[in-house]
């Protein structure tokens, strides 16, 4: 694509490289037929492409966002499935970050949506206020139909749909200090507890580190950590975001220094994606440039992490039918395909993958809340697929794929993680049902 920006504005680092993005787009639109909001919408602006020539426009011509760039930027979930699609290597990723945050510098919103947004960045990103906020949502459950009428309330309705009827208990082992690995200590990992996960399901984090300190791994949990920044840096915040990737990177680092980390696991594959791109957020800082890139280097998938290691036979191989869903962070944002659905057979599942496993479930961190209504669509659709497949449960990697497939589905959702650590000689996993585990033979 033929740019035709200044020298001057080539002089913004930020501009310079979404120049080079740019420049690699060859107009092919092979991302349309994978790109989940073009699918739905049949709108080209609603298309990586469309939005591509949106932001160049902005950019070039030096201006601040419309209303137009606004509603279509908007409706992109950052899934990445055109990353995939690609065959021009367009890092759409960095591009639309870009514009995202140039939208916030440069467009006020209207007022009931700069409050939502605010009240998101303000709350979801710590765990005490979203447990806080999660106990006041019960009040607001009653009154869900009237929100859900008002255009401009629709995210509060989604919102509250989506809060659960109880809250898990809070986890004691995720608070900071070091699980240590049974037997023969074979390697030292931290994990991120995270903000959303554990509130929602502490219970993953409990499994993860249960299950590592069994085979004989050594977990951390870092004094200091804070939410990835995900949440808020695809909000455009993105000063709040890098201050979550700087605090991240100083806790991690402590923990290097102090004893040496092997990897960082990551159960959450949102954060995923997010931390392994710390190197580049963080590049034009020289006090965290290095250290960041040094955090995304050791950044791994909890089940990218397991594959690496000579796992023991399992204790038992349930013969379960599960149906593997593919969050957009893990397949798209990580390009980690393989290796869950290994470990699940491997364990003595069966596996099945669901039709049209690219697309989006529609969670996408908060875009179920800001955008309902195309949410829901993707999430039917998800689902309709997921119960053809005749699985008896659901796995998945990403605990706002499980909240939203949750929200719809029949089958019991689980993180990948409760599975494994199930067939290797843990519980069975919290809300499945012996009619759901149905032994080998």
């Amino acid at each position: 694509m033929q740019t035709n920006f200044s020298l001057a504005q080539l002089a913004d680092p930020h501009v310079a490289e979404s120049e080079k993005i740019l420049r690699k787009c060859v107009h092919c639109g092979f991302c349309t037929a994978t790109c989940p909001t073009y699918v739905t919408l049949g709108n080209e602006l609603d298309s990586p492409r469309g939005r591509i020539y949106l932001i160049k426009d902005m950019l070039e011509n030096g201006r601040p966002a419309d209303k137009e760039i606004v509603t279509h930027i908007d409706r992109c979930l950052s899934c990445l499935a055109c990353m995939t699609t690609c065959p021009s290597g367009v890092n759409y990723m960095h591009l639309v970050d870009h514009a995202r945050a140039h939208i916030e510098e440069t467009y006020k919103r209207p007022l009931l949506d700069r409050l939502t947004r605010a009240m998101l960045a303000f709350v979801l990103p710590y765990p005490a206020r979203f447990r806080a906020a999660l106990k006041l949502a019960r009040l607001g459950k009653p009154f869900i139909g009237l929100f859900e009428r008002l255009p401009a309330l629709r995210p509060l309705g989604a919102m509250l749909k989506l809060a659960p009827a109880s809250i898990p208990a809070a986890s004691p082992m995720a608070s900071p200090g070091v699980h240590a690995g049974k037997g023969t200590k074979k390697s030292r990992v931290a994990i991120l507890t995270g903000c959303a996960q554990s509130v929602l399901d502490p219970a993953i984090n409990d499994t993860t580190i249960a299950l590592l300190t069994r085979l004989g791994v050594e977990v951390v949990v870092p004094e200091g950590e804070a939410c990835c920044g995900a949440l808020v840096h695809h909000m455009g915040r993105e000063a709040a975001a890098l201050a979550s990737a700087r605090q991240n990177v100083d806790a991690w680092t402590r923990a290097i220094d102090q004893g040496g980390l092997d990897a960082i696991v990551i159960t959450a594959s949102g954060c995923g994606t997010t931390i392994k791109d710390y190197g580049f957020m963080l590049r034009l800082d020289p006090a965290y440039a290095d250290k960041a890139a040094r955090v995304s280097a050791l950044a791994r998938d909890i089940t990218e992490y397991l594959a690496s290691l000579d796992l023991p036979e399992p204790v038992r191989k349930p013969g379960t039918v599960v149906a593997y869903h593919s969050a957009c962070s893990m397949q798209h944002g990580q390009k980690i395909i393989r290796q869950p659905k290994e470990l699940l057979s491997k364990a003595g599942f069966v596996v099945r993958e669901p039709r049209e496993g690219h697309l989006c479930c529609g969670s996408a961190g908060t875009y179920n809340i800001l955008q309902p209504e195309i949410s829901a669509r993707l999430r039917d659709r998800k689902v309709k697929n997921i119960e053809a497949t005749g699985a008896e449960i659901v796995a998945t990697g990403n605990i706002g794929c499980i909240t939203q497939i949750a929200s719809a589905a029949k089958l019991p959702v689980v993180h990948t993680i409760k599975l494994l650590d199930w067939a290797y000689g843990g519980p069975k996993p919290e809300g499945v049902s012996e009619g759901n585990l149905v032994a080998a033979e």
